[in-house]
């Protein structure tokens, strides 16, 4: 299969900033099912697929980037373009899933969960190592629907994010590092439907951008990048979670707090809804892979039933 790079829909192939490399993973790598975590709802800007290409608009610590992922053989091929193109490419496979140990991982004794990874065999954590960059939108997440969350995402980015460099589809934007975070007007947070508490927490975050980044020392997250996120007020365990599954590629973070992960989990091992408290006795055999379950059962296509009318609620997932 060719590994030429690919062509955006105006037709343009690169320009001279564009840096490219082939990750061989040595074993399947599904592209689109590794890297969905970071769509943030249909219609982000930051997140395109277009012709079996998954084309992400990156903000990495040298700058905006356009990233292009796209399988070629047993290969996977990755180009980017920007200021942060090197950058990009140097982590692409941590981003595809490299050093993601599922060593002790056992799921032959369940028999939902072995079907389901034998279905998904190319499932992997990635890892972004970028936090801030993952934290941000966490917390827009935070005690909404996600559909309320996105719209917020879209305004924003198109607002205040930086056109993606090189030929990434038109209208995809790179999102604001922390200083422009940090320079976003009260009134454009509440035109974007974020009230005062979610944006004063964006702010206290962005200001410890460089303390944040430093957790990716700690490795794939755990207890220690937890209570640093935890650390800062308005982030409780949720938003850590979401944050360090993709950050940190954290195979232990199950979402608690979350409106949909517990009963989603209850249903699919026991065939009955559960609550946070029986979704971590359920994923407890898995310790230490725990959002691995939760991410096969995601990625299953098994869907938890629903019962009565379709109700307009709030999703009240802690911080």
């Amino acid at each position: 299969m060719s590994l030429a790079p690919p062509v955006s829909a105006s037709g343009r192939v690169d320009d001279a900033s564009r840096v490219d490399t082939v990750y061989r993973p040595g074993g399947a790598v599904d592209v689109a099912s590794t890297l969905r975590p970071l769509q943030r709802g249909s219609g982000d800007p930051a997140y395109q697929v277009v012709g079996g290409v998954v084309w992400l608009a990156l903000r990495t610590p040298q700058g905006p980037a356009s990233v292009a992922v796209r399988r070629a053989g047993d290969a996977v091929a990755v180009s980017a373009w920007g200021d942060g193109a090197s950058w990009a490419v140097a982590h692409a496979p941590e981003l595809l899933g490299r050093g993601d140990d599922q060593d002790g991982f056992d799921v032959s004794g369940h028999a939902f969960l072995a079907a389901a990874q034998h279905r998904q065999p190319g499932l992997r954590l990635l890892r972004t190592n970028t936090v801030v960059a993952m934290l941000v939108p966490a917390i827009m997440e935070q005690k909404v629907t996600s559909r309320q969350a996105w719209g917020a995402w879209r305004y924003l980015l198109r607002r205040h994010g930086t056109p993606a460099p090189g030929p990434a589809p038109a209208g995809m934007m790179v999102p604001p590092d922390a200083a422009t975070w940090a320079r976003i007007p009260s009134w454009e947070w509440h035109r974007a439907g974020l009230e005062p508490g979610r944006s004063a927490t964006v702010m206290r975050a962005v200001k410890l951008a460089p303390a944040l980044e430093r957790t990716l020392a700690h490795g794939r997250g755990g207890d220690a990048v937890s209570a640093a996120l935890q650390s800062i007020p308005g982030v409780g365990r949720w938003t850590a979670a979401e944050t360090a599954q993709r950050s940190h590629g954290d195979p232990d973070s199950p979402s608690v707090g979350d409106f949909h992960v517990p009963a989603l989990v209850g249903w699919a091992l026991t065939g009955a809804p559960v609550d946070d408290d029986g979704m971590l006795e359920l994923l407890e055999p898995w310790r230490g892979h725990r959002e691995r379950v939760v991410r096969l059962i995601g990625g299953s296509g098994f869907r938890k039933p629903a019962f009565g009318p379709r109700l307009t609620i709030q999703d009240h997932r802690g911080h």
